[in-house]
């Protein structure tokens, strides 16, 4: 029944508008205005995510949202460029490392959150 249904995931913010411009200005994603206050990701491959505004928003503990990219450390540093903090996680069993990249085996990650703590990440792909 649902196997030709379309699909989109979803996720909240405490503030719709820092979204908008965080993910626009700073990712230079395309977003898109939907009715209720609430955003279209567009994603590549014609793929889009939800965000809605939620008043008492809990970041999620987990990866939201991954961008698959070729070059981790590229991606990082232009991130970085754009103001863009990563995640250095000290507690792992081998430590991401000073630009946040981990490469602790398995495709090279870095994680990153977005306005509202939601955690994002550019994985190797």
């Amino acid at each position: 029944m649902l196997s030709d249904a379309p699909a989109f995931s979803g996720f909240s913010v405490d503030d719709v508008a820092a979204a908008r411009d965080f993910y626009r200005d700073v990712l230079g994603l395309v977003v898109l205005e939907r009715d209720g206050g609430m955003l279209d990701l567009e994603l590549a491959g014609g793929h889009r995510v939800l965000v809605y505004e939620k008043p008492d928003h809990q970041p999620a503990t987990f990866t939201v949202l991954n961008f698959s990219v070729e070059d981790v450390p590229d991606a990082v540093a232009s991130l970085t460029e754009r103001g863009v903090r990563f995640e250095r996680y000290e507690g792992t069993p081998v430590a991401t490392d000073e630009d946040g990249v981990f490469r602790g085996g398995g495709p090279l990650i870095a994680w990153f959150t977005d306005p509202a703590g939601n955690v994002l990440s550019v994985v190797e792909g």
